[in-house]
């Protein structure tokens, strides 16, 4: 063998020595870690509610818990067990906000999460609250008009950091109205790997939002969205597949929030339909607190399902091990941590802060942003606004009567426009934002940002003729398993009966005005919010009045409707009955 011959040997031995090792090198799994809020409605304070969690004697207890400064401060610890990490949000980060944020658009909570550091943001239904157009300026900032309320009251908006998601909301042309996935990746040569996140919003978001301000859009089903958008990622080189979806569940009243305890929801037969790539499914839109190993329930779809509740009262703390050679995650865990904030006193005792949970102090820079709003806000929110008599309770589990701050809300609404000969008032349940109850002080008294914590959306009161048949065909529609169920609360004067016991389309079993019954061939003048009279909550046969008249907000109809005697009854009597 000559001496080129020798060293051609040499040389691919050296090689296959070589590959050898490497073609069947042990990887290293890469940690990443994904911090994940939604349902956050512009909290910028401290909501004063607790997170309810086991008290291991078969009670519960309450661990104050909110305030996006506390928050900021949750989110940082646990950024810092990680070398990487990324901030993601399951929508409704807006919207249906406390006077501090709603009263300037929304604009200091999109800042605060600029200033956290949020990646993502996945539209829910209530970023579309204010329209397309007003939604579109929260990503790219600016001050073009949109809505009743002024733009860059206190500052320029220049718009959020991150990106809005919207893989299920087409325009006219067809594509997203936002983007419909992300991409990020950590760490570099062979221990780099990247995370692909797809974001959507529920496909029922036009039952839940004004019909106008969504014209245009189409909002399609989530599971083949999220399908649809996994080879994309994977051809952009994604080793985890992350969903933002809100949509989601409940678990069994009372449970710990780590648990899944008799899990249902309408996020349900999604998840059936899943591609099992998917690793991780951040949800949300039920308000509701639960870590899923859905893989127990469901070998086909190994993914874990998170949710951090609502207020930012939560954030969800998810570690992905991600193997960078196989380009799999090959482990994951969540928890929900409580973000234990200001101890208060509610309507049941002082609320207290408690040692067997972390405790967070307000990070400075966001307490020092959120109180410039605050302070820019209190001209607003400490009028006086009228007196009231007691406590006027929400009553979120009374579906019937939607509790008396319901029915003071109907009594105002009609009031407020018997000029436009309005004989009846109805309201929604799921409009009254407030939990708890609306407790004036010694006198009755009342503040204007107390009144604006129930009524956030400053909706114009459409006053509009219905016959009696149109009227019952409207109340049908509590109850015909098409939308979410409600019971619409009328104003004084006006009562119904239902029996669930008869067929969809037959459960109004009586309704009267007056004592009077309702005559199916009489015009009757009725008066809802914008939002129901545009169809809302799927309450179509509000579309079909005619002669409209369109009134006051809802917020200034209330405040004159307190105002307008020394002090104001607290509405107790029985409007809607069920038959038993």
């Amino acid at each position: 063998m000559n001496r080129l011959s020798r060293l051609s040997v040499l040389l691919l031995s050296f090689v296959a020595a070589c590959a050898g090792p490497m073609a069947t090198r042990t990887s290293v799994p890469v940690t990443v870690g994904i911090v994940a809020i939604n349902d956050f409605h512009g909290s910028l304070e401290p909501p004063k509610q607790a997170v309810v969690v086991p008290d291991g004697k078969g009670g519960t207890n309450g661990v104050p818990a909110g305030g996006v400064a506390y928050l900021a401060s949750a989110i940082d610890s646990i950024r810092a067990k990680y070398a990487h990490s990324m901030t993601v949000s399951a929508g409704d980060l807006i919207s249906g906000s406390p006077l501090v944020s709603s009263l300037y658009l929304d604009e200091p909570s999109v800042e605060v999460m600029n200033r956290i550091g949020l990646d993502f943001n996945a539209v829910g239904n209530h970023e579309f609250d204010n329209g397309r157009d007003e939604l579109l300026r929260k990503q790219s900032g600016g001050c073009v008009r949109h809505t009743a309320r002024k733009p860059c009251q206190v500052e320029p908006f220049k718009g959020a950091n991150f990106r809005f998601l919207a893989a299920n909301v087409l325009t006219e042309s067809g594509k997203p109205l936002f983007v419909a996935s992300g991409i990020k990746s950590f760490g570099s040569g062979r221990d780099r790997v990247t995370v692909g996140v797809i974001g959507l919003t529920l496909r029922e978001t036009p039952t839940l939002v004004a019909p106008d301000g969504i014209k245009g859009l189409r909002f399609v089903d989530e599971a083949d969205t999220i399908n649809a958008a996994i080879p994309a990622l994977k051809s952009q080189g994604a080793d985890a597949i992350v969903v933002l979806i809100h949509q989601g569940g409940k678990t069994r009243a009372g449970t710990d929030p780590q648990g899944c305890t008799d899990f249902a929801g309408d996020i349900e037969p999604i998840l059936a339909r899943l591609d099992p790539r998917i690793d991780v499914v951040v949800s949300g839109h039920t308000h509701w607190a639960y870590v899923c190993d859905w893989g127990a329930r469901d070998a086909a779809h190994p993914l874990l399902l998170t949710s951090a509740g609502v207020y930012g009262e939560l954030v969800t703390d998810i570690r992905l091990e991600i193997d960078p050679v196989a380009h799999r995650v090959i482990a994951k865990q969540a928890r929900n941590v409580i973000v234990q904030s200001a101890p208060y006193e509610s309507s049941r005792g002082p609320m207290t802060q408690r040692d067997d949970f972390p405790r967070f102090e307000p990070r400075a820079d966001i307490a020092a942003y959120v109180a410039r709003y605050v302070d820019a806000a209190k001209q607003f929110a400490q009028r006086p606004a009228g007196r009231l008599a007691g406590p006027a309770a929400r009553d979120i589990g009374d579906k019937l009567s939607g509790g008396s701050i319901g029915m003071l809300i109907a009594d105002a609404q009609l009031a407020a426009t018997a000029g436009a000969g309005a004989q009846i008032a109805l309201t929604n349940p799921f409009g009254v934002r407030a939990p708890g109850a609306l407790n004036p002080r010694a006198d009755g008294a009342l503040t204007f940002g107390e009144l604006y914590a129930i009524q956030p959306f400053n909706n114009e009161l459409v006053t509009q003729s219905l016959t009696g048949a149109e009227l019952k065909a409207v109340l049908e529609q509590n109850f015909d398993e098409i939308g979410p169920q409600q019971v619409l609360i009328p104003s004084q004067g006006f009562t119904y009966r239902f029996d669930l016991a008869k067929p969809i389309g037959q459960r109004i079993v009586a309704l009267a005005l007056n004592g009077v019954p309702i005559d199916p061939l009489a015009s009757y003048r009725v008066t809802t919010g914008n939002f129901l009279a545009q169809g809302g909550d799927t309450y179509t046969g509000l579309t079909k009045g005619t002669d409209r008249v369109i009134g006051v907000s809802d917020i200034a109809a209330l405040e004159a409707w307190l105002q307008a005697v020394p002090q104001r009854a607290v509405p107790l009597d029985a409007r809607v009955t069920q038959v038993k």
